[in-house]
């Protein structure tokens, strides 16, 4: 099996098929709260009218796409026709490879639903045993202990690594994001939940590595493997970089400032070219809570947790009442150790993971990376909230070869030593051709270039130097948000996950959606987010100097009811595309196809997992693999030659069920329980889509 590396909020008024449930336990509720981002940067309104095209093009200081068959968006009417179909539709040939099978109709079904010729079976389950001496899952039967040996909740990156010298062996190394109790506990108070129930719910949560292997007929299962291992929201770990050791981390538990129990609301991640794995925290701030009327101790610290989301309120699941570092008032320090890029060795059951400060503390989606010819590393990463931003960090190291102690102590401190950036985008196109609606501007395209701006250079043994004025080092790692707003990055939305196509070298961004693009008091509509209101999301393609300062952007699809005016599929036909909206993870290919996993599906439609031609006729051609049962998202795809998994996460989440009076009862059905899992799709006496 040839495995391609995975370099791997609404509102609840109608838009959108996220419950409030979900958002409550998964986001801390950001989607319903006003946007942690008040900075007051320009947006392209006010650079285009600073700028002029022509002076603009006179100094020669901005690089704009050329404009081809490619690369240019269909022009848009006014009315809710298709678009017409362009040259490039015309000239289509068949599928690309790995995209030859009949696309799956948008559905609401309780089911895996796979395009047909296709074959699927759970991997793994919510609760099922992953260390010796487990016991098989039973929902009435829960305890801290039993979950910290069995597989946790909420699943949503997954990398497959291949186990060397077996060929139909795996590590499946995936991140439990977050815990839902109406769906994990029978009979759940909210108002009054217990010691034993907070036990479970943190131990759901983290990370896993679970040894699989193909079975006869094609899927994974699971083994009980020397491999096997549970990393829960109080295992140790180690913080390294410029954060580690400062005053700004160091808790009366821990005054050295460099050990933290736990990792915590764990989204996407990628599989490194060393062999390890990473993760990201993302929205850590609703697990923090105060007693009502309580406040941050100054201004200055009210700020910051301001900008983080962080309430002094007591939290949803109220584990503050359970853990005094969940107390802001006794812990104030605690959530600042939250928030970061996590690196674990699965070969290693013995090693401790790490959190590297020096790609900065935001709401990370994940973070995937990139290696350059001469062997630079570059790690991308996006701060999943609306109007937040995009990131990479630029090593000062080099990769080192071979899989022997030395080379993975080099490699495991790369994200230690480099240089942290912040993107800021820029396009010539005039603000009055910017109106919100998607309406294409004269040029026919939304493209334009830009500068990734520094923040932080990082050096050995945690040596740093801000790149900001009037900002620390360790302030740029803790409270990155806030140095990335002095220096007037462009607030998208919401970047979630950020991949390389290993075939071209191009980056391509989810930016999921953002409902408030265009309100009062916030940022307007602009070129790389061009629609106020914006309920389905974008995908946005560059083409970067991974290891430099400037790259050049376009428009790859503006995702949505394929038959409105504002939608744009690459330049494809839109009448011959699959529906999709509100884009997440991301993956590719072995033959440079780029597969989208969704969340939040706002066209009436079960979330399911896309793949979208890159190149040649067919740029831009949608096509639904499979859908995901009711209630559920779709995340951390790997997609290889002859295998495709999937994480179903939140299976029947919705805001009138609870495990009592379910919605959903996949993937057991009959009385069983919905259980998050890993699918496995392959297809018998071949490969994916040729």
């Amino acid at each position: 099996m040839a495995l391609v590396p995975l370099n791997l909020l609404v509102t609840h008024d109608g838009k959108s098929k996220r419950q409030h449930v979900t958002c409550v336990h998964k986001c801390g509720n950001a989607c319903s709260k006003p946007a942690p981002n008040t900075s007051g940067n320009e947006y392209f309104g006010d650079i285009a009218k600073a700028v002029s095209r022509r002076s603009v093009l006179q100094a020669g200081g901005v690089a704009v796409l050329a404009v081809g068959a490619g690369s240019v968006l269909a022009a848009c009417s006014n009315t809710s026709e298709p678009a017409p179909t362009t040259s490039s539709a015309s000239a289509a040939a068949q599928p690309p490879a790995g995209m030859n099978f009949v696309s799956v109709a948008p559905n609401s079904e309780d089911a895996v639903v796979v395009a047909d010729g296709y074959q699927q079976a759970v991997v793994i389950s919510w609760g099922d045993p992953v260390l010796p001496g487990a016991p098989a899952f039973d929902v009435t039967k829960q305890t801290g202990a039993t979950q910290r040996t069995q597989f946790g909740f909420n699943n949503d990156f997954a990398g497959l690594l291949p186990v060397p010298g077996q060929s139909d062996r795996f590590l499946l190394v995936t991140n439990f994001e977050y815990a839902t109790p109406q769906f994990m506990f029978p009979g759940y108070d909210a108002a009054a939940p217990t010691r034993d129930q907070f036990d479970v719910e943190i131990a759901s949560m983290g990370m896993g590595v679970v040894e699989v292997e193909r079975t006869p007929g094609g899927g994974l299962r699971p083994v009980m493997g020397r491999y096997n291992r549970r990393i829960t929201g109080d295992s140790p770990f180690l913080l390294t970089g410029p954060a580690a050791g400062t005053p700004l981390v160091k808790t009366q538990a821990d005054p050295d400032g460099r050990t933290v129990l736990g990792t915590i609301a764990n989204c996407a991640g990628g599989v490194t070219p060393w062999g390890t794995v990473l993760s990201g925290e993302e929205n850590f701030h609703g697990y923090f809570g105060a007693e009502e009327g309580s406040a941050a101790p100054t201004p200055v610290d009210a700020d910051r947790r301001r900008r983080y989301g962080i309430s002094y309120e007591p939290s949803e699941l109220l584990w503050e009442t359970f853990d005094p570092r969940f107390d802001l008032d006794e812990t104030p320090n605690e959530v600042n150790r939250f928030g970061y890029v996590v690196e674990l060795n699965p070969w290693d059951p013995t090693s401790t993971p790490v959190k590297h400060t020096a790609l900065g503390r935001l709401k990370h989606e994940g973070a995937t990376i990139h290696v350059t010819a001469d062997g630079t590393v570059v790690a991308y990463t996006g701060d999943d909230e609306r109007f937040d931003y995009m990131y990479k960090f630029v090593s000062s190291r080099r990769i080192q070869p071979g899989a022997d102690p030395a080379a993975m102590a080099n490699n495991m401190a790369i994200l230690d030593e480099g240089t942290l950036y912040v993107a800021k985008l820029s396009s010539e196109i005039p603000a009055e051709e910017i109106d919100g609606s998607g309406a294409l501007p004269a040029n026919g395209s939304f493209a334009g270039s830009g500068t990734w701006i520094p923040l932080l250079r990082s050096g050995p043994d945690g040596q740093a130097q801000s790149l900001v004025g009037g900002v620390t080092a360790a302030e740029a790692a803790v409270f990155t948000r806030m140095a990335a707003d002095k220096v007037g990055a462009t607030k998208m939305d919401r970047p979630e996950d950020i991949e390389t196509n290993p075939k071209t070298g191009k980056v391509y961004v989810a930016l999921t959606n953002n409902d408030r693009r265009g309100a009062d008091g916030k940022a307007p509509a602009d070129a790389p987010n061009p629609r106020n209101d914006n309920k389905s999301g974008q995908i946005l393609e560059i083409t970067d100097d991974h290891a430099g300062t400037t790259f050049t952007w376009d428009l790859l699809l503006v995702c949505g009811d394929p038959a409105a005016a504002d939608t744009y599929y690459g330049g494809f036909d839109k009448t011959k595309v699959s529906p999709i909206s509100c884009p997440d993870n991301l993956a590719f290919d072995s033959h440079g196809n780029l597969w989208i996993s969704t969340d939040g599906n706002a066209l009436d439609s079960n979330d399911g997992l896309f793949a979208v031609a890159l190149d040649g006729p067919n740029r831009g051609e949608t096509k639904q693999f499979l859908t995901v049962p009711l209630g559920a998202e779709t995340c951390g795809p790997v997609v290889t030659d002859d295998l495709v998994t999937v994480c179903v996460q939140h299976p029947g989440e919705n805001d009138e069920n609870t495990i009592d009076s379910p919605q959903s009862r996949w993937p057991e059905g009959g009385n069983g329980t919905a259980r998050p899992s890993v699918v496995a799709v392959w297809k018998t006496g071949g490969n994916i889509g040729v």
